[in-house]
């Protein structure tokens, strides 16, 4: 009888928990549109942060999935753990318990503005809609660093054509045996993101954290960046 009960209220509890997770009946077609991932930015956009929009149901609305480096940008975002859009269109980044941090208008299609006195005005766009960095707003003087640490080496992101489809890449003296070890030699720009290419055929890739700072990913305790000079 004992086992009977507890298998009835596992199977209850994963049934209700389930539909839960997947039950996106209570959203309007706006709010269905802005599920994906999305580029939250300063009006400079020399700030950069992604923020993926879910489905699965957190109180007060769905769970919002933002980079590690969202706080350390925008501060306000700390504590935002899901999002909600009421009928006027107005888009909400909640906290844990459900309760509105920001809101964001959309001013265009594809496109939400919001402000927040102390931190001033954000830009939150599609992610397949927001501008994508070529390969010419790279070239120039780059150092890598590791964490917040001093930088490890310098390298010259060069726009000289190298072998197949790749551009010239030079290291400057005295880098890290890190970097040493990886020894890269070309570079390009692939989908949005920065590739560097070893003569082995290893290759780092990075993605942008803002104007100047680009993050290794996949991200690790141990960040490596690479940082405009």
């Amino acid at each position: 009888m004992v086992r009977s009960v507890v298998a009835s209220v596992g199977i209850a509890m994963s049934l209700c928990c389930g539909a839960l997770a997947q039950d996106t009946s209570g959203l309007s077609d706006a709010a269905k549109s802005v599920i994906g991932a999305w580029e939250l930015s300063n009006a400079d956009r020399d700030r950069v942060c992604r923020i993926t929009f879910q489905t699965d149901a957190v109180p007060g609305g769905y769970r919002a999935d933002l980079d590690r480096n969202c706080a350390n940008l925008f501060p306000s975002t700390k504590d935002v753990a899901g999002w909600t859009m009421d009928k006027f269109g107005t888009l909400r980044l909640l906290d844990a318990q459900g309760n509105a941090l920001l809101e964001l208008t959309e001013v265009e299609s594809g496109i939400f503005d919001g402000f927040q006195p102390g931190e001033g005005r954000y830009v939150l766009q599609s992610a397949a809609a927001a501008p994508i960095r070529s390969a010419g707003d790279m070239i120039g003087d780059w150092a890598v660093a590791r964490g917040a640490g001093k930088p490890i080496c310098r390298l010259t992101l060069a726009g000289i054509p190298a072998a197949a489809g790749t551009l010239a890449l030079n290291i400057k003296p005295g880098c890290d045996a890190l970097i040493a070890r990886f020894g890269p030699t070309a570079w390009r720009m692939e989908r949005g993101e920065l590739v560097l290419l070893s003569a082995r055929g290893q290759s780092w890739r990075f993605e942008e954290n803002d104007a100047n700072t680009w993050l290794r990913v996949p991200q690790s305790a141990d960040p490596v960046l690479l940082v405009r000079q």
